[in-house]
């Protein structure tokens, strides 16, 4: 998956709004250290199970896909926190070695 252009981010949180769809979006928030996105990365997550852009990839994305199916469902906002340091990168193999804060917000 890719980032998502700023332009075609609004254009499907319309789209998802104006059919009344909940959509859960995804944004890096802040990131220290090596990390697989940059701030402002986002992912959108839709009620039908469609899927739009990235923050990361691997385990972090994994645990965000979890996080915005339980958000979808819950309809709470919420920051996470994924720490990506030496010891849990080795134990998940991933190389990163950063932090990510992401926040998961629920639109609709």
């Amino acid at each position: 998956m890719s980032t998502i252009p700023q332009h075609d981010l609004y254009q499907m949180l319309s789209a998802a709004n104006d059919h009344g769809e909940r959509v859960v979006v995804a944004t890096v928030a802040h990131t220290r250290g090596s990390t697989p996105q940059r701030r402002g990365a986002k992912m959108l997550f839709f009620q039908n199970g469609k899927v739009a852009g990235t923050v990361g990839g691997g385990c972090i994305e994994a645990e965000v896909w979890a996080d915005a199916r339980e958000a979808m469902q819950t309809g709470k906002s919420e920051l996470k926190h994924f720490s990506l340091t030496a010891d849990e990168a080795s134990e998940e193999g991933m190389v990163c070695g950063g932090t990510m804060d992401i926040f998961i917000e629920v639109i609709g």
